[in-house]
């Protein structure tokens, strides 16, 4: 197999990066060439993403492969966070910067919307996990309380697209982003016409759906003469950056589930086909679209967010606290001592984490910690116990007992985490890679190109390519305890 390039943008709610994939017959491997910090900008009191800044550092991405002498591409693939999305006019331009998920516009609008559609039948047309900040309430949200800017909207883009359309000038909808909007029949795998019609929502707004490894288009001549590059392929990976993530696990043979470990938690199962049944909706589990016609059955449940919000407010006061040396302070408190449930509604954004974690214990009769290294254990531990839990439902639900947790993404690197999650599943755990949505980024561009054969061979030239580390369940008596105690306080 001659080697080939590909370029990978991985678009995160924190921080994004373009990784270079240089792909031959035995490994796929990644060097950085640009990394930068995301932000969410705050506009008359409302969060949005910035997209002058993120449209600069796509190109200054683009700039950066051109420089570092990464011109022979075989394609560019974008992948983002998923729900979020931009409305173009019908010239093409951005009517205003997307709204963030976090945002609290859609505070009541999913009650507004079950008001209409039953909360039972929209999930039984969608199969979609339901969360305040998914597309559908978004593009509501929208309807409700900017009819102007809906009446001016041609077409709606969700993130990784509107990237894709900066860089070609092709409008496109990309599957698996697409699955993440609660606007899609599971079942059917289109667009869910009935929700337009009942929620007067403008049908003209969303594009036929294309499957991810989808040839876009070539980068514009603008664009290519700004940074330096020839008129490269652009192709539409896994535009989710889970989806992406999910078919870069180095999985073989056998029964297995995974978790996407970062500023959220997904943890689930590949199927074939999704399940919509009384107890995945009281689950709350969620079918998205992946790689080769596979279905994601997962739990979105909130991750490292709560670490990572924790940390900000204490670095308020000017200190400069790593990640490290915050889980080496949990090493050293007090174990079990305070547990939350991570997707309480008080931790989805707000003004003082360490605060609003304090008041959750508070209410729950439970100590509140005193030093930083106990509020960093009671969250891993809470993380771990919800994860416990989730795997507990997807047995129940599917019928499935997976032999092995394979933990991928930034959050596989937290060692105390990974411990305290096959502590607590019972399950061996094997963690890597940390890149996984650039890898699976780059696999599913180099099967479009024809260089990959399927899936299957891209997992096992993943595996091949990345050290794993596996993690084997150490004393669980005082886990089981805990669990015990937790797991009816959990959602």
């Amino acid at each position: 197999m001659t080697a080939r390039k590909y370029l990978a943008f991985d678009f995160g709610a924190e921080s994004g990066r373009a990784m270079l994939g240089l792909v031959d017959d035995r490994s796929i491997q990644l060097a950085e060439v640009h990394r930068f910090a995301n932000r969410q900008v705050t506009r008359d009191g409302h969060l949005h993403w910035d997209m002058a800044y993120l449209r600069g550092e796509l190109e200054r991405g683009l700039a950066a492969a051109a420089a570092a002498g990464h011109k022979e591409l075989s394609g560019i693939g974008v992948d983002t966070w998923g729900v979020d999305f931009g409305l173009l006019d019908e010239a093409d331009q951005l009517l205003d910067d997307p709204y963030a998920y976090r945002d609290a516009r859609t505070n009541g609008i999913m009650e507004e919307v079950f008001a209409t559609i039953p909360r039972d039948e929209l999930y039984g047309l969608t199969g979609i996990q339901f969360m305040q900040f998914n597309s559908l309430f978004q593009l509501v949200a929208t309807a409700r309380q900017e009819p102007h800017t809906l009446a001016r909207a041609h077409t709606l883009l969700f993130m990784p697209d509107l990237f894709t359309f900066f860089m070609t000038g092709e409008k496109s909808c990309e599957y698996t982003i697409a699955s993440t909007s609660q606007m899609l029949n599971s079942r059917t795998r289109t667009w869910e016409e009935s929700l337009f019609e009942r929620l007067s929502l403008p049908r003209h707004l969303v594009l036929p759906l294309t499957p991810p490894g989808t040839r876009i288009g070539m980068l514009a001549k603008d664009v290519a003469a700004r940074v330096g590059l020839p008129r490269v392929q652009v192709i539409a990976p896994a535009c989710h950056d889970t989806a992406s993530a999910v078919a870069a696990v180095p999985a073989g043979k056998g029964s297995w589930a995974y978790l996407s470990s970062g500023t959220w938690s997904l943890l689930g199962v590949e199927l074939r086909a999704p399940i919509i049944s009384q107890l995945s909706l009281e689950g709350n589990f969620t079918n998205e679209g992946g790689v080769g016609g596979t279905i994601r059955f997962l739990r979105n449940t909130m991750g490292l967010w709560l670490l990572q919000r924790c940390r900000r407010d204490w670095e308020r006061g000017g200190s400069t606290l790593s990640y490290d040396y915050l889980v080496g302070l949990a090493k050293d408190a007090p174990p079990f001592a305070a547990l939350v449930d991570p997707d309480d509604p008080s931790f989805l954004n707000p003004p003082d984490m360490p605060e609003a974690i304090g008041a959750y214990l508070r209410r729950t009769g439970q100590p509140v910690p005193r030093e930083q290294g106990g509020f960093v254990r009671c969250i891993l531990e809470s993380l771990a116990l919800k994860y416990r839990f989730l795997i507990e439902r997807i047995r129940h639900i599917t019928g499935e007992r997976p032999e092995v947790l394979h933990i991928v993404g930034g959050g596989s690197q937290n060692e105390l985490l990974n411990q305290f999650t096959t502590d607590a599943t019972g399950l061996p755990v094997l963690a890597g890679p940390v890149e996984a949505t650039a890898l699976g980024n780059i696999a599913v561009q180099a099967i479009a190109s024809g260089q990959i054969g399927t899936l299957a061979e891209a997992r096992a030239l993943i595996a091949s390519s990345v050290p794993l580390k596996e993690y084997r369940p150490g004393a669980r008596a005082a886990w089981e305890e805990a669990y015990g105690r937790m797991a009816p306080l959990f959602q």
